[in-house]
């Protein structure tokens, strides 16, 4: 006779499991609803319902996964982005918040500055899609492209394009190669922006199960900003809108190369939701 497990027991179990090892108990929640098939409003309620065996073991499976670092995304394989639903795992960078108000301030920003009812827009490292796709979901009207230098992270990108109805161009190559030979209304980009010094401070679940090729760059990290602005004046368009997600240490330095390449334009470091410099923007009017 197995032994029943009601589905809070399940829950309270795998939170006080998760906590004892260091991880985050709300991860317990995701992968009960993950196993279950079931919304939250769904589990609170069958929180009295009987748990089966089989349920049971993968939902434990899950868990302990979870307890040695394997991040939640890759065991549920998605992470909800400005409202939606893309996949994640192991070749792209799993979705942040903080890149949710980059996508907002861009949208801000173009309906103020950008007159072109179908402006082109660019996403540099678009990894799993979320900028690009979420971009043109937000403005149906626009033209998107994608650029990134891994096949595997632009095949990922494919597929959330397809799964989310988004028509979007990607493009294979390194940075803003891909886009050369026509000038671009805004071009947004959250790049590698990690510096190596930092590796051994990181969390193991992002250090040990996310790409590195996306995480670190060379240059305390501003490498690939530094390499960008090289080509950046010469395929903007005016008016036009950069937006750049950065590391919270690196607002002076890199507001510092935008004026450099942009001597004219408005050029301003933005704070995330936690009062850490996250975004620099230029309005190149």
């Amino acid at each position: 006779m197995h032994k029943q497990h009601k589905i809070f027991e399940a829950l309270n179990r795998a939170s006080s499991y998760l906590l004892d090892n260091g991880r985050e108990e709300a991860a317990a929640r995701i992968l009960l609803q993950h196993t279950l098939g079931i919304s939250q409003a769904g589990l609170l309620a069958s929180m009295r319902d009987d748990m089966d065996e089989i349920s049971f073991k993968e939902f434990w499976r899950g868990i302990e996964q979870h307890a040695k670092g394997t991040p939640v995304q890759h065991l549920t394989g998605h992470e909800i982005f400005y409202g939606r639903k893309f996949l994640v795992n192991p070749d792209v960078l799993i979705p942040r918040p903080e890149t949710e108000e980059l996508v907002e301030e861009a949208l801000e920003l173009i309906a103020k500055h950008i007159p072109n009812p179908s402006p082109s827009i660019a996403d540099i490292g678009t990894g799993s899609g979320i900028i690009a796709i979420t971009m043109k979901q937000e403005m149906p009207s626009s033209k998107v492209t994608g650029t990134d230098i891994s096949q595997k992270a632009l095949d990922t990108a494919r597929i959330n394009a397809s799964e989310l109805g988004a028509e979007v161009d990607f493009k294979l190559g390194d940075l803003l190669e891909p886009l050369k030979g026509q000038k671009w209304d805004v071009i947004l980009s959250n790049p590698p922006y990690i510096a190596y010094s930092e590796a051994e401070s990181m969390s193991d679940s992002v250090k040990d199960f996310e790409p590195h090729s996306a995480l670190f760059a060379e240059q305390e990290g501003l490498a690939l900003y530094y390499k960008m602005m090289e080509d950046l004046p010469d395929l903007l368009n005016k008016p036009g809108i950069i937006g750049l997600e950065i590391g919270h240490l690196q607002g002076e330095a890199v507001e510092k190369m935008m004026r450099t390449a942009f001597p004219q334009a408005k050029i301003y470091c933005k704070k995330d939701i936690n009062k850490n410099d996250r975004m620099v923007f230029c309005i190149n009017t």
